[in-house]
């Protein structure tokens, strides 16, 4: 494994150790079951959930007042994730993926939820949890929620189709996100923790996809899902911002899981290029395959960078949603022109199971997709330059 890409950042002897423990776990464990994780198609591998659990990997993120390990930077949490990703980017996502469900909790729970839904996320034995927002007909217009959320005395009935839900056959705890009426738009979207034993919560079967298969998908009905009023997260009409700052945040990790994934794909390419003999001399020698090398190494730094200055920014606790969706556009479209160019340089071999590229290809277009797509990241950050110049 190669070490983390430098960009000036001092390190605490703290952030250097987690770092160290991340690319151990994927050295010794993620990357030996890359390929039959994916081969399994639809099948989370819930054994290494209960290892990283074991080591703390899976709740390093979370903070130290519920049992979590403290680590609440997204600086480090990026640095994390890119050694985690450099393993397998599918299931790298999965063992970090109790972030992603604590976040709304983190953000507009009370303090008596934080601990009750927080706290079993840190043990050894964690539940897997999931966050439900995409609906059928609902993706990145996520104030236009359908699933409905309906008073009905000290409980509330929510009725409603997710689509797309990432560990959701798996999950025990789910965050609901639905609208107490669907006229007011984002001023109506209210989350609920939703138990998955609770009469009405249906699993559809697990989805068949392209790549990152070490995340299963599937579909969650709710048919009048009678949900205590001490559930919901938050007041009603609340969730949305909930959502937006989880999204800042995770688009941000994506941007580092995808740099994880491009690293893995260049380091692979220039071992390959170095011991590859084509024409009296290695590949690498010749000048198209070089240049193809350079500007594979060219886009992985820029990814880490512009991450890197995202993660700090969320820090800082400065407003950071275009840089957020500048960090996942480029982080994600460079690593599907990264594992491309992965593909190219390795020939048949490429298209062959024999090696990794074909599989790194089709994981990293889930980057393009997941979380807005690229149509989303720029039409964010073209609202913010026009806002700016506005204000200016």
């Amino acid at each position: 494994m190669t070490r983390a890409i430098r960009d000036g950042i001092e390190l605490t002897e703290e952030q250097r150790e987690f770092v160290a423990l991340a690319r151990d776990f994927a050295e010794r464990e993620i990357r030996p079951r890359s390929r039959s994780v994916d081969e399994a198609d639809t099948e989370s591998p819930l054994d290494l959930w209960a290892k990283a659990a074991r080591v703390g990997l899976s709740s390093y993120m979370l903070p130290a007042e519920y049992g979590g390990g403290g680590v609440t930077d997204l600086v480090t949490q990026c640095l994390v994730q890119e050694e985690l990703c450099y393993g397998d980017v599918g299931i790298g996502n999965f063992l970090t993926s109790s972030a992603f469900f604590a976040e709304p909790v983190l953000a507009l729970g009370t303090e008596e939820q934080k601990k009750r839904w927080i706290g079993p996320l840190t043990g050894e034995t964690p539940p897997v949890t999931a966050v439900a927002v995409t609906e059928p007909g609902v993706g990145s217009d996520s104030a236009s929620l359908q699933t409905r959320a309906v008073r009905d005395g000290d409980h509330y009935l929510l009725t409603g189709q997710k689509t797309w839900i990432s560990n959701a056959p798996y999950a025990q705890w789910i965050v609901v996100f639905a609208t107490v009426d669907p006229s007011l738009r984002s001023r109506g979207v209210t989350a609920f923790l939703v138990e998955r034993d609770m009469p009405g919560v249906t699993i559809g079967a697990p989805m068949k996809k392209l790549g990152q298969r070490g995340i299963v998908n599937a579909e969650v009905f709710l048919e009048d899902v009678r949900v205590p009023v001490d559930h919901r997260l938050g007041e009603e009409g609340q969730g949305f911002y909930g959502l937006m700052r989880t999204f800042d945040g995770s688009r941000i990790l994506i941007g580092a899981g995808a740099t994880g994934l491009s690293r893995a794909a260049l380091d692979a390419t220039v071992r390959y290029a170095s011991e590859r003999t084509q024409f009296g001399k290695p590949i690498i020698e010749h000048q198209a395959v070089a240049f193809r090398l350079a500007d594979m190494a060219a886009r992985t730094d820029v990814s880490h960078l512009v991450t890197m200055r995202a993660a700090r920014l969320f820090d800082a606790g400065i407003p950071c949603t275009a840089e957020s969706a500048i960090a996942k556009l480029t982080a994600s479209e460079n690593t599907t022109w990264v594992t491309n160019a992965a593909l190219q340089t390795h020939g048949g071999w490429g298209y062959s199971r024999e090696y990794f590229p074909e599989k790194w290809l089709r994981d990293a277009k889930l980057e393009e997709l997941e979380e807005g797509t690229s149509d989303i990241q720029r039409l964010i950050i073209s609202r913010a330059l026009f806002a700016r110049r506005a204000g200016s």
